[in-house]
């Protein structure tokens, strides 16, 4: 019997079981001992908001305008590297669901599917996101390909000058001894997987770097080569070339300080994600929730501010919101949703948000997002 999926938990579950261990706890896994990854979840779960009765609460409104676009939900599908090898040509089909949605989807640059492959599968182009490269002439033309295609947004990604600390890799097959042989093994383990992505999902090439890692390059060549390629000396100068080189609307992906906020807004970033790269980077550092209220009140909308970290259902949207983001971004509820089942899956899971948040607008007496503020949050604190 198929198994019942009602919310991004199930997600998760079925993305386990069809999965391949590497690709299962690349995405699930997270920096050294993971604690950063599951206060994300914790703290977010644990803000508490005010139940308000007899709002006429009939009609609910969960569109917004976000960097001049209206969305029909303050939602969006975050970068996430690899999405393509967790469905067949994977990053096309969340593009499609995003799409259908009505909300952005952010291309990883380190995607399967191309910028191009991907902003030929839809009539409004992704969002792109970019690493700190120490290539500038690569970086340049990747900006300049984002920009032919149209693409609505930057999303310039500044919290991994290295790599982090991830302890699962190692023992999965993603990195590690013998790790192509234990991937070949686990993908054999996997037939539904491996007929799906591995066989008809050709090719496993990472589409935005073909240019530097040429055919025939596999995770060894993806790892190394972004090992040698993330720049650590990187400084607030560089968001000007970055600027002098993107004229559409600039996001600075990974604040969890109010002074970095304020530094963005001042070197001229149009939004911001208060982000903390879902625990993968840095373990110990506060969740998004917790550093989410001082960064937009010091913003004090100087630009938007948007926000992921564990983030799994429309209540998790609007508490979020509540603690000051214009928007959140989806991480590893979509990629759990890919991998369970594909594009479907997504779409489903957009479906569960929508219905989620409008629940929780209508409990809240919130009828639009505008409504959503700090005020719906009840600072009242439980007795044990």
């Amino acid at each position: 019997m198929p198994m019942v999926i009602a919310s991004a938990g199930d997600f998760r579950e079925a993305a386990r079981r069809r999965l391949p261990r590497f690709l299962f706890d690349y995405i699930d896994g997270a920096a050294y001992s993971e604690v950063t990854s599951r206060r994300n979840v914790e703290d977010l779960a644990g803000v508490a908001l005010r139940q308000r009765v007899l709002n006429d609460v009939s009609a609910i409104d969960t569109g917004t305008t976000l960097f001049g676009q209206r969305w029909a939900m303050p939602v969006g599908l975050g970068p996430v590297g690899l999405s393509g090898m967790y469905a067949r040509r994977g990053e096309v089909q969340a593009m499609r669901a995003a799409s259908a949605a009505e909300i952005p989807l952010c291309l990883s640059t380190v995607s399967v599917c191309s910028l191009e492959e991907v902003a030929a599968a839809v009539a409004v182009p992704p969002w792109f996101q970019l690493y700190v490269i120490r290539d500038r002439e690569f970086m340049k033309a990747l900006l300049d390909r984002a920009r032919a295609l149209g693409c609505g947004a930057l999303v310039f990604t500044v919290d991994m000058p290295v790599p982090g600390a991830r302890y699962r890799d190692p023992h999965s097959g993603m990195s590690g001894p013998y790790a192509p042989l234990r991937r070949y093994a686990q993908a054999l383990a996997h037939p539904r997987w491996a007929l799906d992505v591995g066989v008809r999902g050709r090719p496993h090439t990472l589409g935005n770097l073909a240019s530097v890692l040429g055919s025939g390059t596999g995770l060894e060549d993806f790892i190394g080569w972004l090992g040698r390629n993330f720049d650590p000396s990187v400084t607030w100068r560089d968001l000007g070339w970055i600027r002098e080189h993107w004229d559409g609307p600039l996001i600075i992906k990974g604040i969890l300080d109010p002074d970095d906020a304020a530094e963005a807004a001042a070197l001229g970033a149009d939004g911001i994600i208060v982000s903390n790269h879902g625990g993968r980077q840095l373990d110990g550092v506060v969740s998004s929730a917790v550093a989410l209220p001082a960064i937009a009140e010091r913003c004090g909308g100087a630009l938007t501010v948007l926000a992921d970290g564990g983030v799994r259902s429309g209540l998790d949207v609007v508490r979020m919101m509540a603690l000051g983001a214009q928007g959140v971004m989806l991480g590893r509820a979509w990629a759990y949703a890919l991998g369970a089942r594909g594009g479907a899956g997504v779409s489903q899971l957009l479906q569960i948000i929508a219905s989620e948040m409008r629940v929780a607008m209508a409990l809240t007496g919130c009828t639009s997002v505008s409504d959503i503020g700090p005020h719906v949050l009840d600072r009242r604190k439980y007795q044990k």
